[in-house]
């Protein structure tokens, strides 16, 4: 039987649908009214406390601080001066700290609990870049899922992820973070992950809040340097580096993260353009802004701000509704309003947003419900996110290179070596961001092979990391010194028909802070790799990398190359299963892969300059000594059988261009093909690039088989923003290119025209 209370608000509900309001606008207008009726009865203390956000600082579920920071934190909880924690998980420890709030503060005010879970929780999927590379939106949403299924059973309600910046320099180390370099691709797979973390329902106990992140320009950091300036275009802005963060916000993402870096000479924290203007305002966007970890205070750094009080004001005038450990707000907000630098209506505007989420996830009906210790245990491994991170790794995986068919390995007829300190290695494959899984807890290549019983010699080779400190927060001391275990490797690899070789980064060598110069194999592994193809030239390099490489000169000599990149806590079991065919790689490259290091930046969407060449003479945009063409393209990558495209035909109806291509199999094997469409204006009031991805479809055929490929091309993605965001529309003409890549040559143009 349904309580009273209940059956009235069915019957409410019923009738006020009837008078043509939506189920969902009487929820959201009854959050409003009950959020407003809270708002009267906070002091401005208690509403500047919701937007203050702390580390976690002590073992919650043991005696509370007695003196000092942590003792100064522990009664900010209980006077509700705190909104949001992070970095407090596992559900007894969250339950702890939410009854403490709840308990024993005045208005007993929920805490949100946030958390980086950006490539998994206890299961460790591949790192971003990875998953981008796999081109599969249902399986990146997918894997967004279990991350986000896995924090909430331990008590985590709010993830910083994703990251949806572009960039196109490879030496910045959080390119693992994110999709790579195209604002189309990037802003398609923002709307699958958030899609994967919020779910269709914020209120169910396995959604979190999703946040997008960095706003705005911070993969932009020059030099491909971490913190560093940023100095864009204001076509940049609104062509390359806003677009995933709109998508985002049209999926419905619940909060948004400023970044570090300066935009037009103000720090993003503080940038009312950014955040009041377009995101806020021209955008629309009604969930929490949050800043980036000390971002307030580093405002001080730039030269913005002179002191904690002028970053209070700066950053809540700007929009920025919560401030993570930066403690301006907390310590200085209050007096700001009194001196009128900061108006009560800001105020009770962040706070709102802030309330807002609260109520979505359902936390003031019930304070504890992602706090279920059942929940917990169940979903801390369960075996299908064990599967998931199988798959997600198969299908990020990356073919650049099988001269000769060596790929896929038949090693029942093969002598095997396995070659380099990585291939043993089980903890550098969970990659940066996994700060709730075990140390060393991935399935290693050798495990990999053990378990399909496939018989090896092994050596390390070389040491990538020598004796010291494997930390999230601690550079690693790479080895540069000690070759005594190449002997060994040459020895062995003699002996064999086939060495495969793991080579690349280690996990921790790419990510925030972690920004290199040189992009070649790092340590010693090149000097390895030379003297094992010096003795045998058969190798299969598997690399695991964060970013993208200069391997040129693997790439001349290497008969097969598979991209792994970090692959998370099933490494060994999926590069296994992609070694043998049993999964025959579709993966495409999200970011292009240099030459040589001083090419950066390089991306595709390059525009032409006036001088494109090749010419004859020196007189054209190109280097002396370096080939200015990519070491592979945007979008490449291989497979075990081949497909080839034909008949590509065009048609217009109303405002969709209709693209057709045929795409056949012409390989031994039944595959997946990611069929690519770009554009290119060839006139226009502005410049634009010489191509441009506008679609995508992933394919599988069999063997000999065919299809027709259909894409529907709005003419809105012809489109371009101009230096102020107004989206410009031009008739003119149009080139269409459909491959499997940015340097597809099958193309057809059509004028378009209002």
């Amino acid at each position: 039987m349904l309580s009273r209370q209940r059956k009235f608000l069915f019957f409410f509900l019923c009738f006020m649908v009837v008078q043509g309001l939506s189920a969902q606008q009487i929820l959201s207008d009854s959050i409003e009214r009950a959020i407003d009726r809270l708002l009267l009865k906070m002091t401005l203390e208690e509403k500047v406390g919701q937007m203050n956000q702390y580390n976690g600082f002590w073992d919650v579920t043991g005696p509370a601080p007695q003196a000092g920071a942590d003792k100064f934190k522990y009664d900010h909880f209980k006077q509700g001066l705190v909104g949001s924690v992070l970095n407090v998980r596992g559900v007894n420890q969250v339950r702890k700290l939410q009854e403490l709030v709840v308990n024993e503060s005045r208005l007993g005010i929920p805490l949100l609990f946030g958390f980086d879970a950006v490539h998994g929780y206890n299961t460790v999927l591949p790192i971003p870049l990875a998953e981008a590379a796999s081109w599969d939106l249902p399986a990146i949403e997918r894997s967004a899922r279990v991350a986000a299924t896995e924090a909430a059973s331990s008590g985590i309600n709010w993830t910083f992820a994703p990251m949806v910046d572009i960039s196109r320099d490879a030496r910045w180390g959080r390119v693992m973070e994110g999709a790579g370099e195209d604002p189309y691709l990037g802003s398609q797979i923002a709307v699958a992950r958030v899609k994967g973390f919020q779910g269709n329902d914020l209120s169910s106990p396995f959604s979190v809040l999703a946040t997008a992140k960095h706003f705005a320009g911070y993969g932009f950091a020059e030099g491909g340097r971490d913190y560093n300036t940023v100095d864009v275009s204001a076509l940049t802005l609104h062509n390359v580096i806003l677009p995933p963060f709109n998508a985002a916000v049209k999926a419905g993402v619940a909060s948004v993260m400023n970044s570090f870096n300066i935009l037009n000479g103000i720090p993003a924290t503080a940038n009312h353009y950014l955040v009041q203007d377009i995101l806020k305002k021209n955008w629309k966007f009604n969930g929490v802004v949050v800043s980036d970890w000390g971002s307030g205070v580093e405002m001080i750094d730039h030269g913005f701000a002179e002191n904690l009080s002028q970053v209070a004001s700066l950053a809540a005038n700007a929009g920025s509704d919560v401030d993570m450990e930066s403690y301006a707000y907390v310590n200085h907000l209050k007096e700001e309003v009194r001196k009128g630098t900061v108006s009560l209506a800001t105020i009770d505007q962040s706070v709102r947003r802030v309330l807002r989420l609260k109520h979505l996830l359902g936390l003031f009906k019930d304070p504890y419900k992602y706090c279920d210790t059942t929940r917990e245990k169940v979903y801390a491994m369960h075996p299908e996110h064990t599967q998931v991170a199988r798959d997600m790794a198969r299908r990020s995986m990356v073919l650049l290179r099988n001269e000769n068919n060596v790929l896929p390995l038949q090693p029942q007829k093969k002598k095997i070596a396995v070659i380099g300190s990585l291939a043993a290695d089980k903890n550098s494959p969970l990659g940066n961001w996994r700060l709730a899984a075990k140390d060393s807890s991935a399935v290693s290549l050798l495990e990999g092979f053990d378990a399909a019983g496939i018989s090896y010699r092994y050596a390390p080779g070389v040491k990538l990391v020598t004796e010291g400190p494997v930390h999230f927060v601690q550079e690693l001391a790479i080895n540069n010194h000690d070759t005594s275990g190449i002997g060994y490797a040459v020895d062995i690899a003699k002996d064999a028909d086939i060495v495969v070789m793991m080579l690349g980064e280690h996990g921790l060598q790419s990510g925030e802070g972690r920004s290199r110069a040189q992009l070649d194999l790092p340590g010693l592994q090149q000097q390895l790799l030379e003297a094992v193809y010096a003795v045998n030239p058969n190798i299969v390099l598997v690399l695991t990398t964060g970013r993208p490489l200069a391997i040129t000169w693997a790439a001349e000599h290497i008969p097969a190359i598979l991209l792994a990149w970090q692959p998370g806590s099933q490494s060994g079991h999926a590069i296994t299963d992609v070694l043998l065919g049993q999964y025959n790689p579709s993966g495409k490259l999200p970011m292009t892969f240099p030459r040589s290091d001083r090419q950066l930046p390089i991306y595709y969407n390059q525009f032409s300059t006036g001088r494109p060449g090749p010419k004859k003479e020196v007189f054209w945009s190109h280097y002396i000594d370096e080939s200015h063409a990519p070491l592979y393209e945007f979008g490449y990558g291989k497979s075990y059988t081949q497909f080839s495209y034909s008949d590509l035909q065009l048609s217009q109806r109303a405002d969709t261009v209709l693209v057709s291509v045929k795409l056949t199999n012409t390989g031994s094997l039944h595959g997946e093909e990611v069929a690519q469409l770009y554009i290119h204006d060839r006139v226009s009031s502005l410049v634009r690039p010489i191509r441009e991805l506008k679609g995508f479809k992933k394919v599988r055929l069999d063997s000999g088989a065919s299809t027709v490929v259909s894409f529907e091309l709005p003419t809105s993605l012809l489109g371009y923003y101009d230096g102020e965001g107004k989206l410009l529309l031009e008739p003119g003409w149009f080139d269409i290119y459909v491959g499997g890549g940015s340097a597809a040559t099958l193309s057809a143009g059509f004028l378009y025209s209002k």
